[in-house]
Formats: C-alpha cells, structure tokens, sequence
C-alpha cells in the first residue's frame, strides 16, 4: 500500500527526530525507578522537565508522592472522541546488576542498541507515547477531540496507585480509546491479557525430630506432592467466543515469534507457575508448616470460578492442606477486529509489517480501561531482556512502533 501525502508527511517527521526520541529513551533509563521500591520521581521530574522545555502543561498526581503520575491532556479544533495515551515509569528491579555487560542505569547506545533496565518494558513505549502526544498537540487544528497523556508509576506491581488511581479520580483518562507501547514486538498487536490469579497455599502439621518420621506428616513433602498434582489445570477446557478463536487461530505463528517457541500453547490455554516455597527450620527437623505461591494466569474465556472449583478439589486430596485467594485480575480482552487494533495494523503494514492480533500472556494497565470497556490496545517493541540482564531495545522497532502510534493517532483523531 502506498502512503498517502499526510502519512509521508508524519512518517518524515519521526524520522527528522530520530535524534531527538533516542536521546530522550536514554536519558529517561538513566532516571531509575526500579519497582521494588517503586519510587518514581527522578523519572516523573525527568518528564515533567521535558514537558516543561516544550511549554505543554500537566499535573502530577495520585495517592503515593514517592510514586506519582502524570496527566496532560488537549482538545482538538473540532469535537470528537478522547484518546488515552498510557505508558508507565517504573521498571523492574536490577538488584547488585551482576551478569549485566552494560551498565543497567546507563542507557548506552551500541550497535544500534539502546541498553538499560527499562528499555523495552517499556521506556521505550513511554518515550512513544510521550512523542506521539507532542506531535498531535502540535498538530491540533487538524484533529478532532481530544488527547490525553497517562504517565503512571506502580505498573509492575499491580498498577493500584497508578492507571487504576488514575481512572477512579481523574474522568480525563477514561475516554473512548486507549492504547500503549508495552512490549509485544512489531509483528503482534495485543487486544487481551490473561488474567492473574494468585494463590497462598499452606499445609501444617505438629511436626516434631526428624528421626521420628513415624509421628507427623512431612508438611515439604505433602507440599511437593500438591504442587505436581496443580499442574493438571493446565488442561482446563476454555470456552473461548468464536472472535477470540478466531483471532488466537489466526495469530499462532505470530505468537510463536513474538513469545517465543511454545508461546502460542501457553497463551491459549491455563498456565501454572509456583513462585515461592517456605518451610522448615532445620535439617533434623519436622517442619510444622510449608507453605508455597502459586502464579495462574487465566485465558479469555475461562472464568475464575470454574479454576478455583478444580483448586480446591485438588487441594482437597491433601491432608492438612488449605489455600486462599491473595488476588485477581481479568481476564479482560477487546475486540481484536476492533477501530484501533485494524488501525494500528494498516499502519504497520505501511512500513513493510503486517502485525496479528493476539493475547498478551503478562498484564499491564490497560488492564482498567477495558475493565470499564474503552477498547485498548498495545503494540510495542520486542522483548529483548525484559526482566533479566542486558535487557535493550533496537533503534529500529523504537523507531518503526514510534511511527505506528502517531499514523494510528493521527488516523483515529481525524474520523
């Protein structure tokens, strides 16, 4: 497909500031903001700096100062629908950095590689929404409606105190449709998430010396047992809606290259992860309790009721053991033929990528809005360390999801 003259136009301009938008990603993955702890405020004030450079207004706000978010927002020359542009500030923790070959805070550019904790979850989603929102203020008298800018904190811990604060107290942030830069790599645009649930699980017994084994159940031992036994809910049947099937079908081979070899099962189907285990005090010694964490995340279509009914069913086969509920999200998709996710698509496709729609196997914010059913959807760079060392984006998919956000905003502002 050829471009028209405005697409040329916006596409040139992106690229005149490629300078300028690699730039802004490093000096934003020097600002840390590893969550834990989650304090974001060198981030959120290396933002608000640059918002200041550029005239455009804003408030910083939210329940937690160590943690704060930012709103801009403006109306068009002609009424029409609210855009949301969301990308959040904190990332994951570093620790000591060992294993790193670059340095995690520096934002080093090498090889056509941006390094940096952040880089590709998602500085580099952030730094295209942030772009994005700048370019259509600019370009107002053109548009219709309005825009708005979400740059939150608590993402990776849930989001509570950032997207979610923001959609309860500011109605600016609600609006018609939302989309971000969250990771999902070009070739896959992500209408859904799973859903999280989280479980506690604890056996107890009187425990007592470890040579006496003939006097108290093992509470490691049962605990070993159960947490094979949980893997059978991998196979929970999934009553997906004949448009979801539809698209999970259609984006396999996508899903495959963005997630990974065995990605496209594990997206379409339960998955079972045991995160943490405790128990015991010494060697020689019966324990009185273990306990362990357990990670589900939900497809669309599978109802938390119909898990929990096969948990506590399985769980029942253990003596001494109990489980509750420490929390759940979703799962929440929206339309993957939808406005946005066909637009977003299109302009991709101009560039040489024609991405599939498929469903993300980790949350994120969007998360809320969809939650209150504004269509969201994200498309970022490819994960490339994201949660491990040496994580960084390509100078190239930063570019190329740069110009597919502002064509797909462009394009949305102006029907």
């Amino acid at each position: 497909m050829e471009p028209s003259p405005v697409q040329k136009r916006i596409m040139g301009r992106v690229e005149a500031d490629r300078d300028e938008i690699v730039g802004f990603l490093r000096g934003f993955l020097r600002a840390r903001s590893p969550n834990p702890p989650g304090d974001t405020r060198d981030a959120c004030r290396y933002v608000t700096d640059y918002l200041d450079s550029r005239g455009v207004g804003y408030d910083v706000v939210g329940p937690d100062a160590e943690k704060p978010n930012i709103v801009s927002g403006f109306k068009a020359a002609r009424p029409g629908r609210r855009l949301i542009l969301n990308g959040h500030m904190d990332v994951f923790p570093v620790g000591s950095g060992e294993g790193w070959s670059r340095d995690p805070w520096g934002g080093e550019l090498v090889d056509g590689r941006v390094y940096g904790r952040g880089a590709c979850d998602m500085k580099a989603g952030t730094t295209a929404s942030i772009y994005t929102y700048l370019a259509l203020r600019e370009l107002r008298d053109e548009l219709r409606g309005a825009a708005t800018l979400t740059v939150v904190s608590d993402e990776e811990s849930g989001g509570r105190l950032g997207a979610g604060w923001l959609v309860e107290n500011v109605p600016e942030v609600l609006g018609d449709c939302c989309i971000n830069g969250e990771p999902s790599s070009p070739y896959t645009i992500r209408f859904g998430e799973k859903g999280i649930l989280w479980l506690r699980v604890r056996v107890k017994s009187q425990g007592g010396h470890g040579a006496y084994t003939h006097t108290s159940l093992n509470p490691i031992k049962v605990a070993a047992r159960l947490i094979t036994d949980l893997e059978e809910l991998v196979d929970t049947p999934v009553d997906y809606p004949e448009n979801l099937r539809r698209a999970i079908d259609e984006g396999r081979d996508a899903a495959e290259r963005a997630l990974g070899p065995g990605g496209a099962d594990v997206m379409r189907r339960l998955s079972v992860n045991i995160g943490t285990v405790e128990g015991g005090v010494k060697v020689n010694v019966i324990p009185r309790e273990c306990s362990f964490e357990v990670d589900l995340r939900l497809p669309p279509g599978l109802a938390k009721d119909d898990v929990m009914s096969r948990v506590r069913e399985i769980v029942g086969r253990h003596p001494r053991a109990s489980v509750e509920e420490t929390r759940y999200d979703g799962p929440l998709w929206s339309p993957p033929d939808g406005e946005m996710a066909e637009t977003m698509r299109a302009s991709s496709r101009l560039l040489g990528i024609d991405p599939r729609p498929i469903v993300s196997l980790g949350g994120s914010d969007l998360k809320f809005w969809r939650g209150l059913g504004v269509p969201s959807y994200y498309y970022g760079p490819t994960n490339h360390g994201m949660g491990t060392v040496d994580e960084y984006v390509e100078v190239e998919e930063l570019m190329h999801v740069v110009k597919v956000h502002l064509l797909s905003a462009y394009e949305y502002m102006t029907r």
